[in-house]
């Protein structure tokens, strides 16, 4: 599952590269054109938002990688490293769950006929697309957290560990 969860990494950080890019770039144009230019880019608004729902979606299944998310460490720093783990391991497994039950909701909502037939409304892209980064990135997301919950058990140190031994 390591393996899995490293290969998404990689994909996952070369996709968000070039969105980042693509959406620095599209908003510069959009400025560019809209107030130097006087002639708008009709269409940069909507892809921009596409770009920016990819992104969020990839960037936080791989901040669950890496443990980059935001946290309040007072009470959990005060704990032995033993009870660290049990907290480590019970978290995981309720993020878990509640990844399923999104995962589960996401996938229902994409199988419905209304969303598999509705366009955007500047590019008459499928909605699909957009759509799809949610249960694309929970999927990534929980793949991730599973990893790590059988790091744990297997007694390896996980990568949110290290980082933390390290600050």
């Amino acid at each position: 599952m390591s393996k899995l969860s490293n290969m998404i990494t990689k994909v996952e950080e070369v996709i968000i590269i070039i969105l980042m890019a693509a959406l620095a770039i599209l908003m510069t144009l959009s400025v560019v054109f809209r107030y130097f230019l006087k002639d708008p880019i009709p269409w940069a608004g909507e892809v921009s938002i596409f770009l920016l729902i990819w992104t969020s979606f990839l960037g936080g299944s791989w901040g669950l990688k890496y443990g980059t998310q935001a946290s309040v460490t007072f009470v959990y720093d005060a704990f032995s490293d033993e009870k660290k783990k049990i907290l480590r391991i019970v978290q995981d497994i309720i993020m878990i769950i509640f990844l399923f039950v999104l995962l589960f909701y996401s996938y229902k909502w994409m199988a419905l006929p209304s969303t598999m037939i509705q366009k955007s409304s500047s590019l008459q892209l499928p909605m699909i697309i957009p759509y799809s980064a949610v249960p694309i990135g929970l999927t990534f997301a929980t793949i991730h957290i599973i990893a790590r919950l059988i790091e744990t058990f297997q007694g390896k140190e996980t990568l949110q560990e290290k980082r933390d031994n390290v600050a």
